[in-house]
């Protein structure tokens, strides 16, 4: 089985992505971290928080399923100035590298879009040496919390949740982390959680005008569609919630992740 990237590259999500670094995104792992290691960065998108990673490590190979979000990493990694990265298109469920390659191998927002996450950490796992880390961390949509309520955003997670889940991935995978990784064979998993704030002006105007979009014109939208879960008028006017939650003053956003530092 195979699953769908439910968010798809629409350009509203790429700027999401971009958004992304390591202090906002993996601050977990950073203390695992140290000058001579091998980094693995798995789904790692257009590329911020591998270069992030970057410089904080001796070397990091950077995949993804797409050859042109790859292609736009690799070109922020130019611009940054990067010698030490590397890409390649590549699955995780089959990473084409030798066993125990990495001492840290990481996943951000990667495991609840594949159809097999317990398989994808065992690849992970094999290209980690033993005593090196893999790191994943993954948003828990369900646990997502909003103020005021706007029942269109109820709508919308509603949406969100049958549509991932019609794709074969899991969007409430953060609480499901450590019940994986012990799944996967592994022994010392140390987890924790986090979260994303939304509620200054600042990022309320941006989180939901990002969504606003997204709901309307990313892969979610198509899929939603093309498969019956809503009517190009529904998405519309789940559009105009968010924009409406966003022109709250007090409106308030937090998306909890789950995260777990696995020793290989």
């Amino acid at each position: 089985m195979t699953a769908v990237y439910t968010h798809g590259h629409h350009t509203s999500v790429l700027r999401s992505h971009r958004w992304r670094t390591a202090e906002n995104s993996a601050a977990y792992l950073l203390d695992h971290l140290a000058p001579t290691q091998r980094l693995l960065d798995v789904g790692c998108g257009p590329g911020t928080i591998t270069a992030d990673l970057a410089a904080r490590v001796a070397a990091v190979t950077a995949v993804d399923t797409s050859a042109s979000v790859l292609a736009e990493a690799r070109a922020f990694g130019d611009d940054r100035q990067l010698t030490n990265v590397d890409y390649q298109v590549a699955d995780v469920h089959s990473l084409p590298f030798d066993d125990d390659t990495f001492d840290v191998v990481h996943a951000h927002q990667v495991l609840q879009h594949v159809a097999d996450p317990i398989a994808a950490l065992r690849e992970m796992r094999r290209v980690c040496r033993p005593g090196g880390i893999v790191a994943a961390r993954d948003a828990d949509y369900e646990a997502m919390t909003w103020y005021p309520a706007i029942p269109e955003l109820d709508e919308w997670l509603d949406l969100y949740r049958r549509v991932a889940r019609d794709n074969h991935g899991e969007p409430d995978a953060g609480r499901r982390l450590l019940a994986w990784a012990h799944e996967a064979g592994f022994e010392t998993v140390t987890p924790s959680a986090d979260v994303w704030c939304y509620a200054t002006p600042t990022d309320r105007e941006w989180w939901s005008g990002m969504w606003a979009e997204r709901i309307t014109s990313s892969g979610i939208a198509t899929t939603s569609v093309d498969n019956g879960h809503a009517s190009p008028a529904d998405l519309q006017r789940l559009s105009q919630g968010w924009q409406r939650w966003g022109a709250e003053a007090d409106a308030w956003f937090t998306v909890l992740h789950g995260e777990i530092v696995a020793v290989a």
